[in-house]
């Protein structure tokens, strides 16, 4: 599988950064719980207007984990960065701000290959800065942590039982070296509510 590069937990003050609250999709509402990690609230342009794409994220928990993307500076903001694969750069340069992304832990064991939670596109792509000079990167956001993580198994046997349109066709089992992929939405939504939706500064979340 795929490994991403570190995401450098730092922001440039000339960043722009979008405020969420309310995203277009996801379904289920969940019990709240305290959240000290402050997640921002105001909502993106791409997404009020109905536009948000739905994107998933590979990284191996041991270099950049959804803890990690938590405690990232100014309310969980870090760069995406070390993609080499063309596709998945690819994937990352069609990404615009407010899009959704499934953050997702990879690893050598089938017990640590899951769903974790969710982020946000804050800043589109822009080539490398400082360390990353010889790449590019977009800034994510963390948006919330799933109640439930959605293992990877879960995810086959949902595809193999012809349960959920599009999940066959997912690019997590077609593709699985792949770092970052497209999600259909209705894939989307059925991870999202295995997942009991997210928590988000400490409030109940009625969408994904």
């Amino acid at each position: 599988m795929a490994r991403l590069g570190i995401p450098r937990a730092t922001t440039s003050p000339s960043r722009p950064i979008s405020r969420q609250n309310n995203p277009p999709r996801l379904t289920p509402a969940i019990a709240g719980a305290p959240n000290p990690r402050g997640m921002a609230k105001k909502a993106a342009p791409n997404a009020a207007a109905g536009n948000c794409k739905y994107w998933l994220l590979k990284t191996e928990p041991g270099e950049w984990s959804w803890s990690d993307q938590a405690r990232a500076p100014g309310g969980g903001v870090a760069p995406w960065d070390g993609v080499r694969n063309r596709q998945a750069i690819n994937g990352l340069r069609a990404m615009r701000e407010g899009d959704r992304c499934l953050f997702y832990h990879s690893g050598a064991g089938a017990a640590s290959r899951r769903v974790v939670g969710v982020v946000e596109v804050a800043r589109e792509w822009y080539e490398g800065e400082g360390e990353a000079a010889s790449g590019g990167a977009v800034d994510v956001r963390a948006v919330g942590e799933f109640r439930r993580p959605v293992a990877l198994g879960e995810i086959k046997k949902a595809a193999g039982g012809g349960e959920v349109e599009g999940m066959r066709e997912f690019a997590l089992l077609r593709q699985p070296r792949l770092s970052v992929m497209p999600v259909p939405a209705k894939v989307w939504d059925w991870i999202c509510e295995m997942g009991g939706g997210f928590v988000q500064d400490g409030e109940d979340e009625d969408e994904c």
